[in-house]
């Protein structure tokens, strides 16, 4: 989850910069994702207003979800079901390094 500073709700309140920074950060997110856990694609989105999901209310954040093909995605609607395939702490531990070295490095 990528979120900024300044807490607002709404893109729009976002100014230019704050907007920039977030998809940098979303980018330097998905390039530490692809180096930690090797996925095949990624979902990458906000969730605006209740109805369309947003969980945390008055502070707008973008989602950067890695994928696998044929990942369980379908388990919690089918089956009210989490499927953790990897420890938290050890997804924290290879991100850390991996946003380390994305840091160090130019990303194209």
């Amino acid at each position: 989850m990528v979120a900024p500073l300044r807490h607002v709700g709404e893109l729009e309140e976002l100014d230019d910069e704050a907007t920039a920074e977030l998809l940098v950060l979303a980018r330097r997110s998905v390039a530490a994702l692809r180096s930690a856990m090797s996925p095949h694609g990624f979902n990458v989105g906000l969730n605006l207003g209740e109805v369309a999901g947003a969980g945390i209310a008055d502070h707008l954040h973008l989602h950067v979800v890695p994928r696998w093909q044929g990942d369980n995605n379908f388990m919690p609607v089918l089956a009210d079901t989490r499927v953790m395939p990897q420890a938290l702490q050890a997804t924290k531990s290879a991100l850390e390094d991996a946003l380390a070295g994305v840091e160090h490095s130019r990303i194209n």
